[in-house]
């Protein structure tokens, strides 16, 4: 299951080769219709990339901080750097073929 990441954690969650941090909130329809996708990633991925997740409603400045208007959103952070960001709600073959494609960029 991924973490769950607040304010005071953010910065430690990230840390590592390759992080997704999915950025969502309780309300959202399309994040609900995500989570599943998510979790089957995770189940997936897991042993290579790290799963957070991120409730914007608990935190607004850190989703500002990371250019997240509208959710969900999922930031794809390298040694604890932001470095892109999908948006949207997405098939799981195609954020697994995304996946993959970062981590062969190594």
């Amino acid at each position: 299951m991924a973490q769950v990441a607040h304010k005071d954690n953010f910065s430690q969650l990230v840390e590592g080769p390759v992080t997704v941090v999915d950025f969502w909130a309780p309300w959202c329809g399309p994040c609900k219709m995500m989570a599943p996708v998510m979790d089957q990633l995770e189940a997936e991925y897991g042993d290579r990339i790290k799963f957070v997740k991120f409730n914007i409603d608990e935190d607004q400045e850190t989703a500002t901080q990371f250019k997240v208007m509208s959710i969900p959103s999922l930031v794809l952070f390298r040694d604890g750097k932001a470095k892109e960001k999908v948006t949207g709600l997405y098939p799981k073959d195609r954020l697994a073929h995304y996946l993959e494609r970062k981590l062969s960029e190594g």
